[in-house]
């Protein structure tokens, strides 16, 4: 089976640090079906699981102090990645570290403040079960300035930005082109079918404009199969949904996981005729 890479400047991986791992284990297996490997070595500090999803690597859940969700983003090298960075603006948080066999990491926040991680492949290329029930599907910026971000991430990783009137769409040009040279041949067709924006096969994220007594943040969404039933299974099993939206192409839902790490969840409903 062929595993999905991700070219330079594409988000790659999400993870979650969790106060009490074992409980964000039930929480996760209970609400998408993952099952958990624990990668870190016998007596290492700290704890470091692989989510999966059907036996493919879906996202991580590690112990941290605060509950929260993070988004990756590949590098070709991490150390110059994280020079250039900084010298643009980033704040430099932890690394650049290797994580074991896996891969080279970085934490920084952007000149607003959205942390982020830079993830240099080594064994471990990135999700590879995505866009389908259980696994992630899209890592959004929410930002109060989306023009600045824009500016930043662009320098920084080559991203394009398409008003479509209803979000702003983040492209890595050529992303399509890597994606139907290997995982999936017949994704423009698909997209296609669905009358897709123009240049929807390298869309890699979104941004968001808050509030400006919101933080700048990155959120993570995770593809549903159902928003309704996926939304009473969470508060099921200890979370709190904020909130639910339904817009021209998804239903979508915020929730609360009981630690406090806050993500998305989207069903798929794209326009009819």
């Amino acid at each position: 089976m062929t595993p999905r890479t991700y070219p330079a400047g594409v988000p790659c991986w999400v993870d979650t640090t969790q106060p009490d791992v074992d409980a964000a284990v039930t929480f996760y297996s209970g609400l998408f079906g993952w099952t958990f490997d624990d990668v870190m070595p016998p007596g290492a500090p700290g704890r470091y699981l692989i989510a999966k999803l059907d036996g493919q690597d879906a996202a991580g859940l590690g112990s941290g102090a605060e509950a929260a969700w993070s988004t990756y983003i590949a590098v070709d090298d991490a150390d110059a990645a994280v020079r250039r960075l900084v010298a643009a603006g980033a704040t430099l948080v932890a690394g650049p570290e290797d994580a074991g066999e896996g891969g080279r990491d970085s934490a920084l926040a952007d000149p607003q403040g959205a942390g982020f991680h830079v993830w240099q492949a080594r064994r471990r290329p990135g999700a590879q079960a995505v866009n389908v029930p259980g696994a992630w599907n899209f890592s959004d910026l929410h930002t109060p300035d989306p023009g600045a971000a824009v500016g930043f991430y662009r320098d920084a990783f080559g991203w394009e930005i398409d008003d479509l009137g209803f979000g702003l769409m983040v492209r890595r040009p050529g992303y399509g082109d890597h994606l139907a040279a290997t995982v999936d041949p017949d994704i423009r067709n698909r997209q296609a079918g669905i009358s897709a924006p123009p240049g929807f096969e390298d869309a890699v994220a979104w941004v968001a404009a808050t509030g400006p007594d919101k933080p700048a943040r990155w959120h993570v969404t995770f593809t549903v199969a159902d928003r309704d039933r996926t939304a009473a299974e969470a508060a099921g099993l200890g979370a709190e949904v904020l909130s639910t939206d339904d817009t021209e192409w998804t239903r979508e839902a915020l929730i609360q996981d009981p630690q406090g790490a806050v993500f998305s969840v989207s069903q798929f409903t794209p326009p009819s005729g």
